[in-house]
């Protein structure tokens, strides 16, 4: 009897708490939802490329991206991200946007028109050090220098991934990220019509690590293993597998050596049908020097990148970067060429009343048989006005050599396939 007596009460206790735990939950749901931060970002692009290839005139491109975005507060560990994109032409429209639009006289300008969802995501921070994150995503390996995986900020419809993630770091001074991909939704857009142009279907693995203990130099180990699903793509299903260790020294009182060092090797992985075998080398030492006040600092590096390559298909590729920082501005040298890739180039910049000049010039030739390809240099001028707002202008032009072997292997109509391309943008982030 005694034992039924204290059933009932136990019921009726739960029965009465239930209702306070659930009007509990969802409070803290409803405070998890409102309590996170939307983002904005808009960017207004003046593009003008003038490509000497047969057949095209003149590009001009005026477009808008607009990206909005919210980030939930968590609930258990668990938040929710999305963000939608939306690319509009605002004016002239005289460009090839990569095959969604039709135009194919005019010079590329990969910038289509389109709204979508760029990015919606569940991640969980539960566990200490850790953030899991699983959905479509942007990925960055490497701030600032996307040299195998990106999300491609240069174009207006930024790259994104349909992946999972992990990113820890629980050892001391040790970052460590992985992510397993099955799409990349690419920078020409949903609508494109051209194979594999507005998705990569892939099945690969993404691994990082990072190490900064020391005060002067970073190390990093990383693989990468792409496996694309298509057969348009599927000769850069490849495996790489490469070290860098980057850094500074002050030498003197303001005064810092830089340098940075980095060798991969790429063989082919997965379905690609092609025997690949190719390395890739960075080589850079520099200096800079913080003068203070008006004219802040000033920096000076030379550098020497190869991207290994035989003549034919086996050449090292880097499919799923942002090819637009390395081997000029003028975006020649997307694909690396069958004969490789030998980049001799030499940067330099300064910041002076806020505003920040950059200059390079880049020599160009071929890794097989050592001809040239041609030189470029690039001109940036960029000031940022408090925290929300930037405005630039740059330009890039490139002078392809006119050698025979050149000519006869890399332009169809044996001319030289010289290209200048100016921008001027404004920049809005909140």
């Amino acid at each position: 009897m005694s034992c039924m007596v204290s059933l009932s009460l136990g019921s009726l206790v739960l029965a009465a708490a239930l209702p306070v735990y659930a009007e509990d939950l969802l409070t803290d749901l409803s405070a998890a939802l409102t309590g996170g931060k939307p983002d904005l970002y808009l960017r207004y692009r003046y593009e003008y490329a003038d490509d000497a290839k047969p057949g095209l005139k003149d590009a001009h491109a005026s477009t808008l991206r607009s990206a909005l975005g919210y980030n939930t507060g968590l609930f258990y560990g668990f938040g929710l991200y999305g963000q939608l994109e939306d690319v509009r032409v605002i004016g002239n429209d005289s460009f090839d946007d990569g095959g969604a639009n039709g135009v194919t006289d005019r010079g590329l300008v990969a910038d289509p028109e389109g709204t979508e969802i760029h990015q919606a995501n569940i991640r969980y921070e539960g566990i200490p050090q850790t953030v899991l994150r699983l959905g479509r995503q942007e990925i960055i390996h490497r701030e600032h220098l996307h040299r195998f995986l990106s999300n491609v900020p240069w174009r207006q419809n930024w790259q994104s991934y349909d992946a999972f993630r992990v990113f820890n770091r629980s050892l001391p001074h040790t970052t460590a990220d992985y992510a397993y991909l099955w799409n990349a939704n690419r920078v020409f857009g949903e609508d494109n019509p051209l194979p594999d142009r507005s998705d990569f279907r892939m099945d690969s693995h993404a691994l990082r690590v990072e190490h900064t203990q020391w005060s002067f130099a970073k190390i990093e180990g990383y693989a990468y293993l792409l496996d694309f699903e298509s057969t348009v793509s599927e000769r850069f299903s490849t495996a790489t597998y490469g070290a860098r260790v980057q850094g500074s020294y002050e030498v003197y009182p303001k005064t810092s050596l830089l340098y940075s060092g980095e060798v991969a090797r790429q063989a082919d992985y997965g379905e690609n049908p092609n025997d690949i075998a190719v390395n890739y080398y960075l080589g850079e030492i520099g200096a800079s020097y913080a003068f203070g006040g008006i004219w802040e600092s000033a920096s000076v590096k030379l550098s020497y990148e190869v991207l290994e390559g035989d003549g034919g298909i086996e050449s090292f590729q880097t499919p799923l970067a942002t090819p637009h920082p390395f081997h000029g501005w003028s975006d020649r040298f997307v694909v690396t060429p069958g004969d490789g890739l030998e980049d001799l180039f030499v940067s330099a910049s300064t910041i002076v009343w806020g505003i920040k000049l950059l200059f390079e010039y880049h020599d160009f030739s071929s890794d097989r048989d050592d001809y040239d390809y041609g030189t470029e240099w690039d001109l940036l001028l960029e000031r940022a006005f408090g925290t929300h707002f930037l405005v630039g202008l740059k330009y890039a032009a490139y002078d392809a050599d006119p050698n025979t072997t050149n000519l006869l292997r890399n332009s169809a109509s044996g001319e030289p396939f010289d290209i200048n391309r100016a921008w001027a943008y404004l920049v809005f982030k909140y």
